[in-house]
């Protein structure tokens, strides 16, 4: 039965498009209805809504106040790194907004002009960025504590009127001052902005620089509260960069439209979420998450979302995301698979989940890097609850595939995101643009046009959004992530196409090794990647984190990998090698830097991310691949 109805409405989406979003669209609040739902005179451009108007943050704010809703929580902010919180209602949220919005205004901020905020987790971040899109300004959130020249690049590119800051960013031992990274940027950055609005945090006070640095608390006591300036639907929201594979960051650009009638829609029909519940994404303002279900999706829906600063573990525990749910009655999380690695290499045992009263949690999704079956099964059998691993881009926005649990919850295959969402036309094709059977390993994709939401260029780089993502197969947005569709339409994602490796001319999936080492016991996360070899052109080499509190060695560990890699995937996948290490080099959205220790183990020139959470451990794995004799020769 749920099948049927997931199918119907999945086909409704695919066959008439214009009609199942237009439908959608009737629950966002315009102040012009749109002339086309699609604009399609100028392939592979597409635009959404055109001709319509609306304000994004009188969709996530003033309607909810008008409505009657002014008095429910919108945002909790909960801070374990500073010992501190707080919970703003919906019309303390808009009036903050509002105020600051005329701090903005002061400060020559319009419609159209570009605002760069680079904050950490704190209110003051949401406040700025609905500040913007109050003013149909465009804001570019950049990840607080970002180095100098990355964020040099950023200002470069978008040209903003003005910047928003803070004094400082606070992690679990230590704190981050970002003026002084703001001030060199701001030096090195051709583009100067004319002020900079400042946070000043009490754990690190900023020195001001005279003339352009600007206090927040003094610019918002001299604000007048500002009204909602309306937009065009095709107008952006704003400027999200990721990182280019030349190593010039993609500005990507999401729309005001399009992106409030995606964003409403899949919080009741993915996240199977209702206005008025507690909503958290355990993520960062600075990331894609963070924009979408942080900041816009739950507010739009009228959810309370909640705002953290904190990880996972170390805040102080492994505890720290049961003790958010049971305070604040959270019914769904979403976070990364490695928050919830982290979670079981601390706490194998799940103690610290019988310390809390979960019983009103409904739903764990996780998204951001793939899960790995025995971590989706770990987490289910401990929380007693849905567990849902769903799948999207920087470049979407929002779920590509996913168990719509608003819509019909279908059977869960460890391992896969599901089926696709409703808007998504799915194709898995083969180098020739062909579409591939059931089970047969090929390029993901999606027949364009793509739904609201998405990305409908890059920031004045139309060119480039065309060389990056549509030229490969024309007519087609590529997602560059390999992986195959099974025979009940569930898809597979087995990670970016570059980790698919090539073994004396077979083609084996990194992700699927993977899989088969994370369901040893004695391992808490794992990366698999293709190192160069002069015989067979790749080889795979494992790294390995072993579970907190489990005895073993690399002598013991490693023969019994490579004995159930053998077992699982046959002999055919040569995986012989595995080093076990302390941590896995990843970006601060969670992401392994799988490319990064490719290079370095195949003696290739390579740059360490300017995302990368703690640059200091690639000097620890340069030294653990010394130990097999990396880079070979």
């Amino acid at each position: 039965m749920s099948d049927k109805r997931y199918t119907d409405i999945y086909q409704r989406a695919l066959r008439d498009p214009e009609g199942f979003w237009a439908e959608a669209a009737e629950d966002v609040h315009w102040d012009r209805r749109w002339s086309r739902v699609l604009d399609d005179s100028r392939p592979p451009f597409y635009r959404w809504f055109a001709g319509g108007a609306l304000n994004t943050c009188y969709n996530a704010l003033d309607v909810h106040v008008e409505q009657g809703h002014g008095d429910r929580p919108a945002l909790i902010y909960d801070s374990p790194v500073t010992d501190g919180g707080k919970v703003f209602t919906y019309a303390e949220l808009r009036d903050a907004v509002a105020t600051f919005a005329g701090a903005l205004r002061n400060h020559g901020v319009a419609a159209g002009d570009r605002v760069i905020i680079y904050m950490p987790m704190v209110p003051e971040a949401v406040v700025a960025m609905l500040a913007c899109a109050r003013l149909g300004a465009v804001h570019s959130v950049v990840f607080g504590g970002f180095a100098a020249n990355e964020l040099a690049t950023r200002i470069d590119d978008a040209r903003p009127k003005v910047i928003v800051s803070a004094s400082c960013g606070i992690e679990v031992n230590r704190i981050i001052e970002y003026k002084p990274l703001l001030d060199e940027a701001i030096r090195l950055a051709k583009h100067k902005p004319g002020t900079c609005l400042v946070l000043q945090r009490p754990q690190a006070e900023a020195a001001m620089t005279a003339g352009r640095d600007v206090d927040w608390n003094e610019a918002v006591a001299a604000a007048e509260p500002a009204p909602c300036v309306s937009v065009a639907a095709t107008d952006p929201l704003y400027i999200l960069y990721t990182s280019g594979t030349t190593g010039q960051p993609k500005g990507i650009v999401r729309d005001n439209g399009g992106h409030a009638v995606a964003l409403k829609w899949s919080m009741k029909n993915i996240y199977g979420v209702d206005a008025g519940e507690v909503y958290w994404a355990a993520s960062d303002v600075g990331w894609v998450v963070g924009h979408s279900y942080i900041v816009y999706a739950p507010l739009l829906k009228g959810c309370t979302t909640v705002l953290y600063e904190g990880k996972p573990v170390g805040t102080p525990d492994p505890g720290a995301f049961w003790r958010v749910i049971s305070q604040h009655d959270v019914r769904v999380l979403f976070t990364a698979p490695t928050a919830f690695r982290a979670i079981k290499k601390e706490d194998p045992d799940g103690t610290h989940v019988r310390k809390h009263d979960l019983s009103r949690f409904r739903t764990l999704f996780l998204a951001g890097e793939r899960c790995d079956p025995d971590t989706l099964l770990w987490a289910r059998e401990l929380l007693d609850v849905p567990v849902i691993d769903h799948w999207w881009q920087t470049e979407t926005g929002w779920p590509i595939a996913a168990n719509c649990m608003g819509i019909a919850p279908l059977p869960v295959k460890p391992g896969s995101p599901t089926r696709a969402v409703p808007g998504y036309d799915v194709r898995v094709l083969d180098d020739a643009g062909n579409d591939l059977p059931a089970g047969e390993m090929g390029s993901i994709t999606v027949k364009l046009p793509l739904p609201p939401g998405c990305l409908p260029t890059l920031w004045n780089n139309e060119e480039g959004y065309r060389r990056a993502y549509l030229e490969q197969h024309p007519g087609y947005y590529v997602t560059s992530d390999g992986g195959y569709c099974d025979e009940d339409g569930y898809l597979w994602i087995m990670g970016r196409i570059d980790d698919v490796i090539n073994v004396a001319g077979h083609r084996l999936s990194t992700g699927a090794m993977e899989e088969v080492l994370a369901a040893h016991p004695a391992v808490a996360e794992c990366a698999v990647l293709g190192v160069a070899d002069a015989l067979k052109g790749q080889l795979p080499l494992g790294l390995i984190v072993v579970k907190a509190g489990v005895e073993t060695t690399e002598e013991t560990l490693v023969p019994e990998l490579v004995s159930l890699v053998r077992e699982k995937i046959g002999p055919v996948a040569d995986f012989k090698q595995a080093l076990m290490v302390k941590r896995l080099p990843k970006t601060r959205s969670g992401k392994i830097l799988r490319g990064t220790v490719r290079s370095m183990a195949d003696g290739t020139p390579y740059k360490a991310p300017a995302t990368i959470d703690d640059p200091a451990i690639l000097d620890e794995i340069r030294e653990d691949l010394g130990r097999l004799g990396y880079p070979k020769g």
